[in-house]
């Protein structure tokens, strides 16, 4: 009997929502198409997330785009270029490669992850773990780069670049002309959705595991010393997690614990306010792609898995039937870690500024000289000198004074005696203060949410398949079908047709019988089927279908878009007031 997992690739193949990339070259792994359905259902999933985290907090969060090509530097400054790896291994007699924890935790069934090349080497050693495919002896673990490598223009040298391997830098960049748009307010989130790309090692998981996928991550950026966090209390008092920590992972427990948002956050199971936040956010959207609760959790990292960013991360989980659990999204606690870095790499000020109740008294070092002097001494090459010292902080001055074991300092390239420098300290009221914002990130993969969607969506009913996804997520909305395919009805049916695809995805199904008309509809998920009938030429009135339950309702024309706008909100259209049509058996008709 084929599992879940085949029989929804083998529908998502043959509906067309996908299939793997290059196919007719024989395909590469890692990289899937999507077909009509596909696109209209995975920009159903972004929209419907955008709704979430972007457009519901609309005050606070905005969106920006960013290139997919980055400059070498952005990426080495992240520290990305030094830890943005996996371990590969490479079997010694066919020379395919694997990615080795993966290949440990399938033979022996435990976790691997976080753990160095040496115990992994150890483990493949000690229990003898062979190439999956030809049985041959297995080289040592090494570690392996996972981003793309490409140059920026002809000059490949001095201008290597890889493709981002996440949204987030674009963003950290960025955060200072953000800030200055929002009126240096925080909190503020940005957002950005786009694509990524991933070197993997050997993705063997269709199209859950990809190379080149499309992300959906918030940088959000807060005073840790006055998070303004309100919302917390205020839309997650009620709502409840499931959690499973690192402690009790550490304890060898497996069983997630259910606990409130808030209290998640005041026991310091979550450590940043605004993470819970985006947690509970997240575990409503997951919701709404028809994901129950039960089968809903968050995991958090072991500090050995942790990225080299994080202080604390949480992976949201999904119970699928082939894996097991699918990691949909990541929440990391990224503290100052990112702006820090590039303002140690770039000299940029990604500084937020806040007014203090009350001065601080600020004791600093100035450097004063005699210009004088440095005119008598430099002549007509005083300006340069001038310019020379102007173009350092008077910290940093006073630091090269101290440092220089000569009777000179040398600033720009110009040698300037010490004996004309002089250091002073004075003392400072200041009332702004400048700090380097905390950051939470909520990231999600649309693919894989793609792959829930289907997965949680597909059902068989005897002898057919009803896509139950989310009447929201449909890829087409609306249905349309004659009773029989005769004049007027296909008349009427092509007037409707024309009207509501000004508003809708629609289609008009075709078949030898009504009932497969409505198997058509059912199979791809198509909320709400419209049928036109011999009532509807005498009366202008059509039935509307629900997919669901098979119950109709008689509407007038007129009233399509209307019930059709309040059934797609989540409205119960048989409660509207309109005749209801119980359903028949409609098998006989197929």
């Amino acid at each position: 009997m084929s599992s879940k997992y085949d029989k929804v690739i083998d529908f998502a193949i043959r509906k067309g929502i996908l299939w793997q990339s290059f196919e007719i070259y024989g395909g590469q792994a890692g990289f899937y198409d999507l077909g009509p359905l596909g696109v209209l259902l995975k920009n159903n999933i972004v929209e419907l997330w955008r709704n979430y985290f972007v457009k519901q907090h609309q005050d606070f969060v905005v969106e920006i785009e960013t290139p997919i090509i980055t400059p070498s530097i952005v990426l080495k400054a992240s520290g990305h270029e030094e830890n943005f790896t996996d371990y590969a291994v490479e079997c010694l007699q066919c020379h395919r490669i694997y990615r080795a924890d993966h290949l440990v935790e399938e033979r022996l069934g435990i976790s691997a992850e976080g753990l160095s090349a040496e115990e992994l080497d150890k483990l493949i050693k000690e229990n003898n773990i062979r190439c999956p495919i030809c049985g041959g002896v297995l080289g040592n673990v090494h570690k392996f780069l996972l981003l793309f490598q490409t140059y920026i223009g002809p000059y490949s040298v001095s201008n290597l670049a890889y493709l981002r391997p996440e949204a987030a830098q674009g963003m950290f960049i960025n955060f200072k002309r953000v800030y200055e748009l929002m009126r240096r307010r925080l909190p503020i989130g940005i957002a950005q959705i786009g694509k990524v790309a991933r070197n993997e090692i050997s993705p063997r998981q269709g199209p859950i595991r990809l190379r080149e996928f499309t992300i959906m991550e918030i940088e959000f950026f807060y005073d840790d010393t006055n998070p303004q966090c309100e919302v917390l209390y205020e839309r997650c008092s009620d709502e409840r997690i499931n959690v499973l920590t690192a402690e009790l992972r550490s304890r060898g427990e497996n069983r997630p614990i259910s606990v409130n948002v808030v209290e998640a956050f005041n026991e310091k199971i979550v450590l940043s306010p605004w993470l819970a936040y985006w947690m509970c956010i997240s575990k409503k959207f997951v919701n709404a792609l028809g994901v129950p609760d039960e089968k809903m959790y968050f995991e958090e990292k072991l500090p050995s898995e942790r990225a080299h960013y994080s202080k604390q991360t949480f992976d949201q989980i999904v119970v699928v039937e082939k894996l097991g659990k699918l990691e949909v999204s990541g929440h990391a606690y990224r503290h100052t870690y990112d702006l820090e870095r590039h303002i140690a790499f770039s000299k940029a000020d990604l500084y937020a500024v806040k007014q203090l109740k009350s001065p601080k008294m600020l004791k600093k070092r100035i450097v004063k000289y005699d210009k004088n002097a440095i005119i008598n001494m430099f002549g007509s090459k005083a300006p340069l000198i001038f310019k020379a010292l102007s173009t350092m902080s008077s910290e940093d001055l006073a630091k090269l004074v101290e440092e220089s074991k000569e009777d000179f300092v040398n600033v720009g390239g110009v040698e300037i005696p010490k004996n004309i420098l002089r250091i002073e300290t004075v003392e400072e009221n200041i009332w702004i203060e400048k700090f380097i914002p905390h950051v939470a990130e909520p990231s999600f993969g649309a693919e894989r949410l793609l792959y829930v969607v289907l997965e949680y969506a597909y059902s068989e009913d005897g002898n057919r398949i009803v896509f139950r996804v989310p009447k929201q997520l449909a890829p087409i909305k609306v249905g349309i079908a004659t009773l029989v395919d005769r004049e007027p009805l296909e008349r009427i049916a092509q007037e409707i047709f024309n009207t509501l695809k000004k508003f809708y995805y629609v289609q008009y199904l075709e078949g030898s019988s009504i009932g497969k008309k409505y198997a058509q509809a059912d199979e791809i998920g198509i909320p709400y089927v419209i049928t036109v009938d011999y009532d509807s030429i005498s009366n202008r009135s059509v039935t509307i279908r629900d997919r669901d339950s098979r119950k109709q309702i008689r509407v007038p024309i007129e009233d399509i878009v209307k019930v059709i706008d309040l059934g797609l909100k989540g409205e119960n259209i048989f409660a509207l007031g309109y005749p209801i049509i119980e359903p028949q058996t409609e098998s006989k008709e197929l």
